[in-house]
């Protein structure tokens, strides 16, 4: 059991190059991982459960009593990055739609389930991101439409009976189990049950990093130059939404479960969701802006994660050598 204790903090500690390799194994091996895809919904749901074991009701619900920092996250992901990403993007694709409509769709769907996932590994506030990813998972059969219409001018209607059971399932049942199960347990999810699954759920993101990868193997091996500046300009502007977040999070004073949960939350979007929006309602063109996620936000992810743990440690360092200070320089006044 410690063994398989000691390989899921091996992962969580490597993530930043496991993330890499998956992603190049996913886009090089389609025909492998791809048929995989069925399990998705499976996996999401086995991490979201695992999550949710170190979560209780009292925390969640705390959330909505004091919503600042979670009207802070919605802010950033659901207002600032589309209206950036429609200014930015006029500014490079203005004259075609369809690439600036993709860009746009991209940062107006909700917040990625799997930012869970990366919220537990780097010791995040799991309430907090939990209640975003439900709240801007709700709102956006309104919200998508109306950013859409009012940046764009572009009207569609959003299966909203699909979203939601998506989101029932991958995420609101699996989370209320978890907790459940830690409240009826009376700890014992959180401190017996969920380390002997944290292993589990870190492998299981390594599978689902490289299924979602497949996605982008056509766009991939069939590149152009025109595509080429809109992977670029998604690389820059992805690595901004977790920028943003991890600034508001300063602003707020937030120590690391708040910088992990609002960079990542800021940062990660539900692309498949966006993936289906854009085939569905736009020509074929929109959906490559919307999956160039695919290929970044997990390796930024994993990247992001290890800038907070460097700054968080960096912090503790100054405050145990603050706290010397002081014991030292009490010490030598009462010597006086």
């Amino acid at each position: 059991m410690e063994q398989w204790k000691r390989l899921g903090a091996f992962i969580g500690k490597h993530m930043a190059y496991f993330v890499p390799l998956c992603v190049v194994a996913g886009v090089l091996l389609p025909g492998v991982f791809g048929p995989l895809k069925a399990i998705v919904p499976l996996i999401f749901a086995v991490m979201t459960f695992q999550g949710a074991l170190n979560n209780t009701f009292e925390q969640l619900l705390a959330v909505f009593r004091h919503p600042l920092r979670l009207l802070v996250i919605l802010a950033v992901a659901e207002v600032l990055m589309p209206c950036l990403a429609y200014l930015l993007g006029s500014l490079l694709f203005g004259d075609n739609v369809n690439l600036l409509t993709g860009v746009v769709l991209e940062y107006s769907v909700p917040i990625a389930v799997i930012s869970f996932m990366w919220v537990g590994i780097y010791d995040g506030d799991g309430p907090l991101c939990l209640a975003s990813i439900l709240v801007s998972t709700v709102i956006s059969p309104v919200s998508i439409p109306v950013t859409l219409s009012v940046l764009l001018g572009a009207s569609i209607h959003i299966d909203a009976m699909s979203m939601v059971g998506d989101m029932v399932a991958m995420i609101a049942l699996p989370a209320l189990a978890g907790m459940l199960v830690n409240e009826l347990t009376r700890g014992w999810g959180h401190e017996r049950l969920s380390p002997v699954l944290s292993p589990a759920s870190r492998l299981i993101t390594i599978v689902l990093i490289t299924v979602n990868s497949t996605s982008m193997s056509e766009y991939v091996l069939n590149m152009t130059w025109e595509r080429l500046e809109v992977a670029l300009f998604i690389l820059v502007f992805a690595t901004s939404g977790f920028f943003w977040g991890l600034l508001a999070a300063r602003i707020l004073h937030g120590s690391q479960p708040l910088l992990a949960t609002m960079s990542f939350t800021c940062g990660m979007r539900n692309i498949s969701s966006g993936a289906v929006i854009a085939a569905q309602y736009f020509p074929g063109e929109t959906v490559f802006p919307v999956m160039c996620g695919t290929l970044f936000q997990q390796i930024l992810a994993a990247t992001f994660g290890h800038i907070i743990e460097r700054l968080c440690a960096d912090q503790r360092e100054q405050g145990e050598r603050r706290v010397k200070e002081a014991r030292r320089l009490l010490a030598s006044r009462g010597r006086r």
